[in-house]
């Protein structure tokens, strides 16, 4: 086995060392898992027979970030910089899950292998002991070389017990190099307890999701997720697209995955607001990709900009993924957008509404408003540079007769 401690840093060590002047401490969790797979590990959790109060005595800076679980997180005393967390919790016992989300009640252990044994999966339930040896009583080596996310112990309680184990099983199929399959006792357990879902908070579901949907295998993840009935819990009657091809932006990819749904973009908004959660900027983000699946990617000089003028920068490239990701060739339009010059006078309207009413002897008011806008859109298509030029177009706009209601503005497409 590789030597996991010439992963450490010397602060690493330094607050290993500290702990163990006065107790016991492991090496815990993700950062075993991702050091054993050959990836880069996060964030270093460790646990120890030390109790919280003994924790922030040794470390007086560390923060109490839920002493109630047993759970401290370590700062040092350091220079200013990046400011760096060590969790560092007491070993425990759980009692029972009654809500199926946090245990009704913790007893602090003595044993690393009893806190090993309420953790949610092999893989995770693994820890470094002080001389760099490997504790591992359930097996998470070998489930980790043959590509296995397995629950610890009985598959059933693991699940009962916390009803996020459900998702966060799934994001455990992502690995670099390969692409983890799911214990049959496990999916078992998550096809029978989907009801616990119910009882889980939307945050904490979409943070799973979100993470799943960033992954290198999510399309993978996603139509196991479907196959068991997860996604349908998540997303209730979302019209799942397979199909796709994803990226690495996880709104484009959920994006893409309600694409073949024929709601209105509006609609799939709310109905990942409803269930998800979501940012504002998240769910807007989606109905905008979603509302524009259809649009027309014509390249020529007017549309380009007014696509960039009226597409916000930060959704311009989640828009060319999603169609790219959809199936289509957007090379040329991306090329030309690429390839069109700023505009001269910028996208702010030359013309205001007080100069206009004085040339035209429009009252204000909506007739008025809608002119502006018609010339605004026109000035964006033409690059035109001066107030001058864009008056100039007065003359052949029906603006005298037309109806206002059927005056373009500036939009795309």
């Amino acid at each position: 086995m590789t030597d996991l401690l010439q992963f450490l840093d010397v602060e690493d060590i330094h607050v290993l060392e500290r702990l163990r002047e006065h107790g016991e401490a492991w090496i815990v969790g993700g950062w075993v898992r991702d050091s054993l797979s050959g990836n880069e590990a996060g964030d270093m959790d460790i646990a120890t027979t030390l109790e919280p109060e003994e924790v922030l005595e040794i470390f007086p800076r560390s923060l109490d970030i839920g002493s109630n679980f047993g759970t401290i997180g370590v700062r040092l005393d350091r220079p200013e910089g990046i400011e760096r967390v060590w969790e560092v919790t007491t070993l425990r016992e759980d009692g029972g899950y009654g809500d199926g989300r946090r245990p009704e009640n913790v007893t602090f252990g003595v044993s690393i292998q009893g806190d090993l044994s309420r953790r949610d999966f092999t893989i995770n339930a693994m820890a470094i002991d002080s001389e760099g040896g490997l504790v591992d009583p359930f097996g998470g080596t070998e489930d980790l070389e043959s590509g296995v996310v397995r629950a610890v112990g009985n598959a059933e309680e693991r699940i009962s017990e916390d009803g996020l184990r459900i998702v966060r099983a799934f994001r455990f199929l992502s690995s670099p190099g390969r692409v983890r399959r799911m214990d049959d006792e496990l999916m078992s357990a998550i096809s029978n307890n989907l009801v616990m879902l119910d009882s889980i908070s939307k945050e904490r579901i979409w943070s799973e999701l979100s993470a799943i949907l960033s992954s290198r295998d999510c399309l993978f993840i996603i139509e196991e997720m479907q196959k068991s009935g997860v996604l349908d819990a998540i997303l209730p009657g979302l019209f799942v697209n397979l199909g796709v091809e994803m990226c690495e932006d996880y709104i484009v990819n959920l994006a893409l995955i309600c694409s073949n749904d024929e709601r209105s973009g509006q609609e799939i908004g709310a109905l990942i607001r409803r269930n998800l959660r979501a940012s504002n900027d998240e769910v807007g983000s989606v109905s905008f990709l979603h509302e524009l699946k259809h649009a027309n990617l014509e390249s020529s000089d007017s549309s380009i900009r007014r696509f960039r003028s009226f597409i916000p920068e930060s959704r311009r490239a989640k828009f060319l993924e999603y169609r790219r990701g959809i199936g289509e060739d957007v090379s040329e339009f991306s090329d030309s957008l690429e390839a069109m010059p700023e505009l001269k006078s910028g996208n702010a309207p030359l013309v205001n509404g007080v100069l206009l009413a004085e040339v035209t002897g429009l009252e204000p008011g909506k007739r008025l408003g809608r002119l502006k806008a018609w010339m605004h859109r026109l000035q964006i298509e033409n690059d035109l540079e001066s107030i001058e030029e864009v008056l100039g177009v007065l003359d052949s706009l029906p603006w005298e007769d037309g109806e206002e209601e059927e005056w373009p503005s500036l939009s795309w497409p």
